[in-house]
């Protein structure tokens, strides 16, 4: 199960990079169209979060310590938070639609944001591998029926 949990986390990872050049994408389609960050919003509130749970159960499942099991919940709360900002971001703007410096502010907490979940994410994975590492079991003059099961 911890080789599950380090390949969950793995995936995790490379959704939230994804999700960098999806935002990426948005930004730089030419002429800015409505549905610009529509892959950029699905990885984001789709693929993450379930990634983000599947990591949590095999952090569980993989009996790893509550730090660790604590470190996998911590990108759950930091992509509610990223829901939060991008509404905040999208609902400030002026009469004619503009963005407000508040909403500019919160765009760019988003984008920090993001940046602080992917650490976060590189951390679980970190603590995922150390994990899954050489148990004592492993240890000379144990018998392989010693073992746990992975």
């Amino acid at each position: 199960m911890r080789k599950v949990f380090i390949i969950a986390t793995a995936l995790s990872l490379a959704a939230f990079t994804v999700q960098f050049i999806l935002a990426a994408v948005g930004a730089f389609t030419k002429p800015a169209v409505d549905g610009a960050y529509v892959l950029h919003s699905v990885n984001g509130t789709v693929v993450i979060p379930v990634l983000t749970l599947l990591t949590i159960l095999f952090a569980a499942l993989a009996k790893a310590p509550g730090r660790v099991i604590g470190l996998a919940v911590l990108p759950l709360g930091l992509v509610i938070l990223q829901a939060l900002l991008a509404t905040f971001a999208n609902a400030a703007t002026d009469a004619v639609g503009a963005s407000t410096p508040f909403g500019l502010t919160m765009a760019g907490l988003h984008a920090l944001n993001g940046i602080i979940a992917v650490h976060v994410v590189v951390g679980v994975l970190q603590a995922a591998r150390n994990l899954a590492g050489p148990a004592p079991a492993d240890a000379p003059g144990v018998t392989s029926r010693e073992k746990e099961p992975v």
